[in-house]
């Protein structure tokens, strides 16, 4: 690892104060002490950056605040367009939101179906003072909490798995356009919204999400604007004593129960499918709410929350002598309920099956390590399997695919991004042995589904495990017949989801099924220097081809300007890796070096213009997301009527004119959540002072995980590297999901 004094930069020597650096400088060198900043802005659980605030929640996600809008360069909201399209064109987002949806819906009709379903809008029975006091009596260890809450469904019926057939190539199918909302309804939601002080902009996004009776619902109910992206208690509030006057107060029954429901979405933001109630209650507490005891049991019968008790059954088998231990009542949204037991009943199906009829025994002995054939054992004699390690051992499900596809089965790997599925493509040779995985489930690729629903393949391995969430796992389970194979093969130590839920997490905690941990260590002084970091450890290390240096700076302003220095001019001359193959990462999006900044610098020194698609220009680099959570890197290529042309990876996307400001943003620099399953020949992690609160140990494995070659440190942080690193692991995230797997191997 190389340090270099102040001002200097990697290379052979230049002129200016762009000078050569001195391979034996202590790798360690700590930087200057950090200076105050306006706040880097820091990630939330969910990928997005919580503006310029200092607080973070290093717990991980990915999802990309592009979806906001907010960080769009630019403020015309889309390409400029010289005449009219021709009729709609469905995109690709809005065509893979549209299969997500319909497959979700599919999977509420199969839970439906289920003895003992969630029956998540009904009342229940009693008094609201009588439900307080029999969650009071769980909560305090008086009484079992089998005397009130139900037990658990019973696992789902088998389906048949198809008949085996040759793996094929499918183009993709179209699906429906999602359904838009009445030209009138629009116009009625913006007149109430007028007359609430609120923006017209909301109008359409309010219509799509409450219906046709949007008008009339906002004006019944004005908290019901709370359940729109962006929209937070105080607007709500505003908006109802603006409609309301004084028919409402802080303890409105609408409003306690539209503010429940907004805590546990804000929680599902920040990785959680569940909140314990007593965290709830102070939550309401903190806004303004008198009795938040009375709040939450009025939120509860109306159906707006759930309450459970996972694993409790066992409570009322104590001894008489031993007093009960107090459980933890939590509560949850119905959507990530559904989701997580589909998703335990449908692991604990798979895990459960497996066709053992095929000889898997030579493949073993062929394969080309040693971990590599514990894998392809693992997945020959069971459904469920867990694979960990690092990047190196991506090869090792590689192998499995290979050895598989080589016995006759229909056997595919699903990456999470597209760099991923580049990367598992050349380590198969055989490009139509991977995909995406937003992909498969949306129908874009892999073989397709058979007359039931289900995926034609025997085996799925699912790379980059720990960036499912519950929503998609339940998908994914759901779309897996009987006596298919699925393993589930990721690193622990990165940042998680974007969506609500730790799925990979939970499956390795609740020893769901049999883990392989691979034995193969990650090569070169990059590999070494995050494999420390995986156990806590920033450890110095031999770098003398400069794959890993250290730029010390003492201030925001001199980060941005050393990083510019790096990728346009430093890292292609002294490495021969060149600007477009390098990539930038940060903490936030706001602040002085935050990805904003730091983008409109790279811009100006990369690729100047006026930005005149809605704040883009050809040539410009940016990231597409489709949807929440995935992070599609492109280069602009133009614009027209119908909307912004991208270059992603080969692949020519249209955005859609309307969707630019909310889906896409210049992507020179990016966070770690939204870099997470990608990697880049060159990467440069740029940590100003103001983020020093914003690390954690899985934020540094990830960022300095992405290089490939080299790893350039912009280091304004001082000692709160090492201590990240050392005493800051990822933060738990509130699941259902372990419990529930517990659970199913108990019965």
């Amino acid at each position: 690892m190389t340090a270099l004094p102040r001002g200097e930069s990697p290379g052979p020597p230049a002129t200016g104060d762009d000078t050569a650096t001195t391979p034996d400088e202590p790798a360690t060198e700590p930087a200057p002490a950090p200076t105050a900043g306006t706040g880097a802005g820091v990630p939330e659980a969910d990928g997005t950056e919580a503006g310029d605030s200092a607080a973070a929640d290093a717990t991980g996600g990915d999802r990309s605040d592009a979806q906001d809008g907010s960080g769009a360069a630019g403020e015309a909201g889309g390409p400029e367009a010289d005449g009219q399209g021709d009729a709609p064109v469905v995109s690709e987002a809005e065509a893979e939101l549209a299969a997500q949806r319909e497959l979700r819906e599919q999977i509420e009709r199969r839970k439906a179906e289920k003895d003992g379903p969630i029956d998540a809008g009904a009342k229940l029975s009693g008094t609201a003072a009588d439900l307080l006091a029999a969650v009071r009596a769980v909560e305090s260890g008086q009484k079992p909490a089998t005397a009130f809450f139900d037990s658990p469904a019973p696992p789902p019926a088998r389906r048949a798995a198809p008949a085996p057939a040759p793996v094929r190539e499918r183009a993709p199918e179209p699906a429906p356009a999602p359904r838009a909302a009445s030209p009138g309804a629009v116009t009625s939601v913006a007149a109430v919204l007028s007359a609430g002080g609120a923006p017209e902009a909301l109008a359409r996004p309010a219509a799509g999400l409450l219906g046709d009776r949007a008008a009339e619902i906002l004006r019944e109910d004005p908290w019901q604007l709370l359940a729109l992206p962006g929209v937070g208690p105080d607007q709500a509030d505003g908006f109802a004593r603006a409609l309301l006057g004084t028919a409402c107060g802080p303890d409105d029954e609408r409003r306690t129960a539209a503010l429940t429901g907004w805590i546990l979405e804000q929680a599902a933001l920040r990785g959680h499918t569940a909140l314990d109630a007593g965290q709830v209650r102070t939550a309401l507490g903190g806004r303004g709410v008198g009795d938040p005891d009375a709040a939450v049991q009025h939120a509860v019968a109306e159906g707006v929350v759930l309450v459970f008790q996972d694993g409790a059954e066992d409570a009322g088998d104590d001894e008489a002598e031993e007093p009960a231990e107090p459980v933890q009542v939590l509560l949850g949204l119905d959507r990530y309920a559904l989701a997580e037991e589909s998703l335990a009943d449908g692991l604990a199906r798979l895990a459960n099956g497996g066709d053992k009829d095929a000889d898997w025994s030579q493949a073993a002995a062929d394969a080309p390590s040693p971990s590599a054939a514990e894998l392809i054992r693992a997945a020959g004699a069971h459904g469920l399997v867990a694979h960990t390690g690092g990047e190196a051992s991506r090869a090792e499900p590689a192998a499995l695919i290979t050895a598989a596809r080589g016995l006759g089965l229909r056997a595919l790997g699903a990456a999470h991004s597209v760099d991923g599925r580049r990367r598992l493509a050349r380590d198969t040779g055989d490009p139509a042995a991977a995909v995406t995985l937003a992909g498969l489930l949306s129908g874009a690729e892999g073989p397709g589904r058979d007359e039931e629903g289900a995926l034609a393949l025997d085996l799925l391995v699912v790379l980059d495990a720990p960036q499912l969430d519950v929503e998609t796992g339940a998908m994914l389970v759901e779309s897996l017949a009987d006596g298919a194979r699925l393993v589930l093969s990721g690193d622990p130590g990165v940042l998680g989801s974007a969506g609500a839920g730790q799925v990979f997490a939970d499956v390795l905690a609740a020893r769901a099924c049999p883990r392989v941990v691979s034995r193969t260590p990650d090569a070169g002084p990059i590999g070494e220097l995050v494999s420390g970091i995986g156990i806590g450890e920033l450890n110095q290390v031999e770098a003398p081809g400069k794959e890993v240096v250290i730029v010390p700076v003492r201030d925001a302003g001199e980060a941005v300007h050393r990083t510019v220095q790096l990728v346009a001019d430093s890292v292609p001359r002294a490495l021969g890796v060149p600007s477009g193959e390098t990539q930038v990462l940060t903490v936030g999006h706001g602040g002085a070096a935050g990805t904003r900044a730091l983008n409109e610098a790279l811009k100006q020194r990369l690729n100047p213009g006026p930005g005149r698609f809605g704040g883009f220009d050809p040539g410009d680099r940016v990231a597409h997301v489709p949807a929440p959570g995935r992070t599609v890197p492109g280069v602009v290529v133009s614009a027209d009527a119908e909307g912004l042309h991208l270059d992603c990876a080969g692949t020519p996307v249209v955005v859609p004119q309307e969707r630019v400001a909310a889906s896409v943003r210049h992507a020179w620099a990016l966070s770690a959540h939204q870099a997470a399953g990608m990697r880049w020949p060159a990467a440069v992690v740029v940590l100003p002072g103001d983020a020093a609160r914003g690390l954690s140990r899985p934020w540094v494995y990830t960022a300095f995980g992405r290089a490939e070659r080299h790893l350039s440190v912009v280091h304004g942080v001082d000692q709160a590297l090492p201590r990240a690193v050392a005493e800051v692991p990822a933060q738990e995230r509130t699941t259902r999901l372990r419990a529930l797997l517990e659970a199913s191997q108990e019965r």
